[in-house]
């Protein structure tokens, strides 16, 4: 029985801290769980887990965060916050030092990347894990950093990428570094791992590699992943370099957000090989597979949907196939305003009715007549109540999450080649308050994905419209809250 411990993960909101959190506040840990994105992580309910919002930008957000941690988890990377993302990691890293050098924690656990063999530092995502790992053990508290590579499990980027590569493509054609080797882990392998280091701490800085049973270069992982999915294509490696594989490429042929797939490739060049013995040693598992951590992942994939960002619904579970991709595809936009939100709700509900969708109506009218050129009669009209509520529709659309002054989403209910939703989402920031209006969609495939490329400028144009149009009408009126209707 492990003696229960304040636990603080930072970046619970991403891959691995959503299935970490869980199982430490399971295993009777009090867990906090921190993140830029404090409302979704409100929204798993997790049982016993506060959570706290934090950006590593800021670092006022951290005061008060480490006061009675013993151990903390530093989960967190801006790979997906533009090309900068090594001077952001650094300076996360810095500011997370600093606050631990006034407020100590007994121990650190830290989740890098594998590093190539002969030192090279020419990938950006390798290298802003170096420094960041540099950086914590400057915080006089002991740093366990666990370097793992290819991670086997559904929402895995690298993962995801070859994934999205084998689906979306015709002919698969990788550069040079499908050559390359790494050992891949399961996702539940390294999950065990970062859980059971809890009981193993040590007074002096630590680094272990995770790593499965076999090592496999990405072309087997290929030709595996291929033959595990029924999704048989020619794989013919070209002599590329790495670099020209560009960002338009990679959002061509995958959902992962470009910034980090590309991140990602340019650290595949090279031979990223693990000795777990130490950490086989220290806590001792079955290793799963890659085969079996393949299929394990696939099945996942078929319950995405069943979550709270599609609001539980049976409409969208009945029409999500496992095929879609696991990221999806997004366009929107934010607009600050002085509007209330009450004032910002009563508008956003007002949608389908006489105002239509607010802006550019005409095309969303040339888009339902799409539809009709290819038989699929479109429903129309909307509920007479002032608020809408979940399971109505509004046209095609259909109500899926409601949260009063906090969110609106609806279900994509027209013909296309994959699954979207609608949201609008409020926040409160001070003075002012953040309307965001954004499309997300998962691809079905290569249709898909040209679906959505071919929509893509047609949606920045609508929703920076949309944004715009809802605050100045919010702004006009007073509005009444939701919970007075």
């Amino acid at each position: 029985m492990e003696t229960p411990q304040t636990i603080l993960v930072l970046g619970a909101s991403g891959y691995i801290g959503q299935r970490l959190t869980p199982r430490l506040s399971a295993a009777g840990h009090r867990v906090i769980a921190a993140a830029r994105r404090k409302s979704w992580l409100e929204k798993q309910q997790w049982p016993g887990v506060r959570c706290r919002h934090v950006d590593l930008q800021r670092p006022e957000t951290l005061e008060g965060l480490l006061d009675g941690v013993d151990t903390l988890y530093y989960l967190v990377h801006s790979m997906g916050d533009g090309d900068d993302f090594i001077a952001r990691e650094r300076e996360s890293a810095c500011h997370l030092r600093d606050a631990l050098r006034r407020h100590p924690v007994r121990q650190i656990i830290f989740l890098s990347a594998l590093q190539a063999a002969d030192g090279d530092t020419s990938s950006d995502h390798l290298r802003a894990r170096q420094i960041t790992g540099d950086i914590l053990r400057e915080a006089a508290v002991p740093v366990t950093e666990v370097r793992a590579g290819i991670i086997v499990g559904a929402g895995s980027a690298a993962f995801e990428v070859m994934r999205d590569m084998v689906y979306n493509l015709p002919v698969l054609t990788p550069p040079r570094w499908v050559r390359s080797r790494t050992s891949p882990i399961a996702l539940e392998n390294l999950l065990v791992y970062l859980q059971e280091l809890l009981t193993h701490p040590d007074a002096e800085h630590r680094i272990f590699e995770a790593a499965g049973p076999e090592v496999l270069s990405y072309q087997q992982q290929f030709q595996r992943f291929m033959a595990i999915s029924g999704r048989h294509r020619p794989l013919i490696p070209i002599p590329l370099p790495t670099r020209w594989i560009s960002v338009w490429f990679l959002t061509m042929i995958t959902s992962v957000p470009p910034t980090i797939a590309k991140a990602l490739i340019r650290g595949l060049k090279h031979d990223l090989l693990a000795d777990d013995r130490p950490l086989r040693a220290l806590s001792p598992q079955t290793l799963i597979t890659f085969d079996d951590a393949v299929r394990a992942t696939l099945d996942e994939e078929k319950e995405l949907v069943n979550s709270q960002d599609w609001g539980y619904d049976p409409q969208a579970f009945a029409r999500w196939r496992p095929e879609y991709g696991y990221f999806p595809k997004q366009a929107g936009f934010s607009v600050k305003t002085s509007a209330s939100l009450a004032s910002l709700w009563a508008v956003i509900n007002e949608i389908g009715g006489p105002r239509g969708y607010f802006y550019a109506n005409i095309l969303w009218r040339t888009r339902a007549m799409l539809d009709l050129l290819v038989g699929h009669r479109l429903a129309k009209g909307r509920t007479q109540r002032a608020w809408l509520q979940k399971g109505d529709c509004v046209d095609s659309w259909k109500v899926i999450v409601v949260e009063p002054e906090k969110e609106l989403t609806l279900l994509f209910g027209m013909k296309a080649p994959g699954l979207g939703r609608l949201s609008f989402t409020l926040q409160n920031e001070g003075d002012v308050r953040r309307l965001d209006v954004r499309a997300w969609w998962h691809p079905h495939g290569t249709p898909g994905l040209l679906y959505w490329l071919l929509m893509f400028p047609a949606h920045l144009f609508i929703f920076r419209g949309m944004a715009h149009r809802i605050a100045k009408l919010a702004e006009q009126r007073p509005g009444k809250r939701a919970s007075e209707r």
